[in-house]
Parts: structure tokens; C-alpha cells; sequence
């Protein structure tokens, strides 16, 4: 039963399986991610960046648009911008202009955002991602269509709502503290022929990206703070239909769990409208992370609904050809040849250097063996108890107040003997819980292992005078029960006993050593 049609789409239609979907549609991706630089101060005025002041504590006549206030383009993020170009092989305008973009909006100030149309200032560019297959690791080259610069908008909080959008809100608070700050957006060309591995492909590059903008030290890229967005573009068409279809936006997609679940749910969405007879309405969506769907926003504008024109108030963009090939020369080892290098130094298998990229550990875990730890202690301290810290407290593993040295110096405690794993963990838990750095935890807490032999002396005496069954199986030749034994003395000393040493006092007490 086909389902009623309505403004050009299928009302109602029931999303398609997945499997399905793609068995009988082509996806095609384009991936538009805006990124926040780390500049102290904003694109077109001295005002400051910091994330979190309070609302509309960080604005100026500039960035709130008052009569009579003129921008000047902030050199560090046209610096950043080239650099991030030049990262991703695209090349670099020697003449280019920033753009009035005209459209309403109530957090933006001057009713129209300075940015770039068409004369970005990189071009051109493509990054190559890997995905995983049943079949092994696959690589996908995306192709860059533009990299150029812009102000980010102010943030409306709506009030009232059920949703947190304006829709059934009783009002709504606008902070302008965002207004202005510098933007880079990477715009990727269309991205045919991931087929069904579209949603990876997506994730996978968005992943990728951030790790180059946080190898150039450009951005936090901190998703969950807003200075990394994904804006995801999706078409479907028929196998073999020879053109593609019509796309949809969804916006500002903040974490990369979310982009691939946007692309699969979309897929699934539009295949379920053209089955049922509807077409595709070009629009922008917005992605719900309690369902892992979206709805619809508002029409798609297209460029020329805009009313582009060149910003008179700013001289345009020349950067020399010096000065672009001395950013060239100043770039930074790039997240793949990292990957390979610490792959080869460290003998990692294909696993385990996916499980450091997985978990953002390979600077951390480089630091940690820089500060003199080996690189499989520290790849076990950061990916595991540490992972599992980040996990619970809901942050980023580089986000954990435990600096790279410090792990190293749990590490080499650990090394000398002088901390077991078990007291290890303790120190780490003090670090964290902000009590001083390992030595000091160690001091404050006394963790320290006891190896000293007056000190266990009276301890595995006392353990040997409890345990008679225990110490007549060791005399009889069973030395292996003397764990026991030493299990015991590690509970009575909290867990700070050497225990090779206890075991070695037990032995020589009981005559079996």
C-alpha cells in the first residue's frame, strides 16, 4: 500500500532496513565540518574565546554589530587556516576576499555572517581515511572541495520546551559570547561509493580531520563543547539510476557516534519515502540523540538565497608564497605518518594500533614513553585503567587531570618494585582526586611496598602460627600452597607487602625454601 503524498514526501513512511536500503540505493556522503580555532582572541575583534564565561560577558561593539564598528581579520586563524590547508594538500589562494552571508537569524548580531564564497582561501585538497572490513582495513580517499574561514554565531538557549528547541518554548535566551569567533568549515566534494559502509566512511573522516586539527594544535576540537560540528550531507538513488539524488542536510551532528548513526538513519529515512512513492525535499534536518533520528528543520536555502557580495569593510586575503612555504616547512609529524612510525618503533599489531586510535591515546602514550616509560606499560596504563576513568567520569582521556609524566612515574614506581599494580591503582585514584603527584601520594596515603625484612618478619610469623594445615602441605612438598600464605600476608599488610619477598620469608620460616 503506497502511502499519502504531501508537500512532495511520503507522509508517514516507515524508515527501510538498512541491509535493505543500501542493497537497492546508492548512498552518496558530503561532509561539511566547522571547527573553532584556539585563538585568544576572536575573528574580526580583540574579544576572548575562553569556553564557559558567563553569558554575554565576552562581546564588544564589533561582534555585537553596533553602528560605526569596523572588523579586522585576526592573523593567527588566517595563519591556522593555512596551515590547515596545507595539511590536507589543497592549494593556497594568493588573492582571496571575504563575503557578506545574509540570512536571519536572532543569534546572529548583524543579521549577516562575514565568511567566505567564492574565493576560499584552500582548495582542492583530500584526506585519506581507513575503515574496517570483514575483508581487512580499507581506504578511502575523500576529496576537499574548500577550506575557508568565517564567524561562528551566537547560541540561543530556547526555554520552556519539552525538546529544548523553539517549537513549544515560552521563550528563549540569546549569549553572543560565541558571536565571532573564529570558524574554519572544511566542505568536502561529494563521496560516492562507500556503499554500505557510508556511515564508517563518514565517522572515519570526521575522526581523522580532528586528529590532523589537534596534530596542528590549531583547535581543542572538543566536540561536546561545540568546537568541532558535522554537518551531514546524504542522497540515495537507485542502483544504476546514473545520477544522484537529491540530498538533505543534518545539522550540527556533535560526536562521532552520532555522524555515522545520522548517515544510517538517513539512508534508512529516504529509502522508506522513495519506496512509498514520495521524493526527497532538499532540507535540513536535526539529528535526535535519544532516537538516533532527525527531523525536519527548514528548507534548503541555495547559494544564491544568500545574496553573497564582498565585505567592503575588509581588504582582502594575500598570503606570499614565502610565507605560505615557511608554514609548509613548520607543519608537524601528521596523524598517518605518526601511525606508522610509533606502529614500527613500538611493534604494535594492526589491533592494537586501532585500539590507541580508537581511544585518542597514541600522543598520550608517545608523551608517557617520552617522559621515560616503556611504551607497553604505558599503552597499559592509558588504555585501560585510565579509559575506564575517562569512561565513568564521561570525558575525554586527554581531559583526565593525570599528566603524561605522571603516568610515567606510576610506571617506573611500579618498575622499581616499590608500588605493586594494586597500590598503583591507589596513587593513580590520588592523582586524579587532585591530592598531588604520584610521590606525593604515595608519602600522604603510605603506599609504599614493604620489603624490608624486619618489617614482614612478624607478619609472615603470624600468618605461618594461623595456617598449621597450610605449613604441614608445604613440608610434605607441597610448595605450592604457599600462596596461601602469601595471599594472607598481602591482606594483612593492605596489600603493600613485596610478595615475591613474602614468599621467599614463608619458605625459609617453614624450612622449605
Amino acid at each position: 500500500m503506497v502511502s499519502a503524498v504531501t508537500n512532495g514526501t511520503a507522509a508517514g513512511a516507515a524508515p527501510v532496513a538498512y541491509d535493505d536500503a543500501v542493497r537497492r540505493y546508492e548512498p552518496v556522503l558530503g561532509l561539511e565540518v566547522h571547527i573553532e580555532l584556539g585563538t585568544a582572541s576572536k575573528m574580526f575583534c580583540s574579544c576572548p574565546t575562553a569556553f564557559g564565561a558567563e553569558p554575554n560577558t565576552q562581546v564588544c561593539p564589533v561582534c555585537l554589530a553596533l553602528p560605526g564598528a569596523l572588523p579586522v581579520a585576526n592573523a593567527t586563524a588566517v595563519e591556522s587556516a593555512i596551515r590547515l590547508g596545507l595539511a590536507l594538500d589543497c592549494s593556497i589562494a594568493s588573492w582571496c576576499r571575504f563575503a557578506r552571508k545574509n540570512y536571519f537569524y536572532p543569534d546572529m548580531p548583524k543579521n549577516y555572517q562575514i565568511s567566505q564564497y567564492d574565493e576560499p582561501l584552500c582548495s582542492d585538497g583530500a584526506l585519506d581515511v581507513e575503515v574496517d572490513t570483514p575483508e581487512g582495513p580499507r581506504t578511502f580517499r575523500v576529496e576537499i572541495e574548500r577550506v575557508h574561514m568565517e564567524e561562528d554565531t551566537g547560541k540561543s538557549t530556547h526555554v520552556g520546551g519539552a525538546t529544548g528547541r523553539i517549537h513549544g518554548a515560552s521563550h528563549s535566551n540569546v549569549d553572543y559570547n560565541r558571536a565571532g569567533i573564529p570558524l574554519l568549515e572544511i566542505v568536502t566534494k561529494p563521496i560516492p561509493g562507500a556503499g554500505d559502509l557510508a556511515p564508517q566512511v563518514a565517522r572515519a573522516y570526521v575522526a581523522e580531520l580532528r586528529a590532523l586539527v589537534r596534530s596542528l594544535g590549531i583547535s581543542d576540537v572538543r566536540m561536546e563543547e561545540g568546537s568541532l560540528r558535522c554537518d551531514v550531507n546524504v542522497s540515495i538513488n537507485p542502483d544504476g539510476a546514473g545520477e544522484w539524488g537529491t540530498r538533505t542536510e543534518t545539522k550540527n551532528v556533535n560526536s562521532l557516534r552520532s555522524v555515522e548513526r545520522a548517515v544510517r538513519s538517513e539512508i534508512e529515512r529516504q529509502a522508506g519515502v522513495l519506496d512509498a512513492g514520495g521524493r526527497i525535499v532538499q532540507e535540513t534536518r536535526h539529528f535526535q540523540e535519544n532516537t538516533g533520528t532527525s527531523v525536519s528543520g527548514r528548507s534548503k536555502e541555495e547559494a544564491q538565497d544568500y545574496r553573497y557580495f564582498p565585505d567592503p569593510d575588509l581588504v582582502p586575503v594575500a598570503p606570499g608564497a614565502d610565507w605560505v612555504e615557511e608554514l609548509r616547512a613548520g607543519l608537524p609529524e601528521l596523524p598517518a605518518a605518526q601511525r606508522a612510525r610509533v606502529r614500527t618503533e613500538w611493534g604494535l599489531s594492526d589491533e592494537e594500533l586501532r585500539d590507541l586510535v580508537n581511544a585518542d591515546a597514541i600522543e598520550l602514550v608517545e608523551a608517557t614513553v617520552a617522559a621515560g616509560a616503556d611504551s607497553g606499560d604505558a599503552r597499559k596504563w592509558w588504555l585501560n585503567e585510565l579509559s575506564r576513568r575517562a569512561s565513568e567520569s564521561e570525558t575525554e582521556l586527554a581531559a583526565l587531570a593525570i599528566t603524561p609524566a605522571q603516568v610515567a612515574r606510576v610506571c617506573a614506581l611500579v618498575s622499581s618494585g616499590e608500588l605493586t599494580n594494586k597500590l598503583a591503582r591507589q596513587v593513580v585514584d590520588g592523582v586524579l582526586a587532585g591530592e598531588g603527584a604520584p610521590d606525593e601520594v604515595v608519602e600522604a596515603r603510605g603506599l609504599k611496598v614493604v620489603s624490608d625484612d624486619s618489617a614482614l618478619g612478624g607478619v609472615v610469623d603470624q600468618v605461618i602460627a594461623d595456617n598449621p594445615d597450610v605449613v604441614e602441605k608445604i613440608r610434605g612438598g607441597k610448595a605450592a600452597a604457599a600462596g596461601k600464605l602469601v595471599g594472607d600476608v598481602m591482606k594483612a599488610t593492605r596489600g603493600q607487602a613485596d610478595a615475591a619477598r613474602a614468599r621467599e620469608l614463608i619458605l625459609e620460616r617453614i624450612g622449605s625454601a
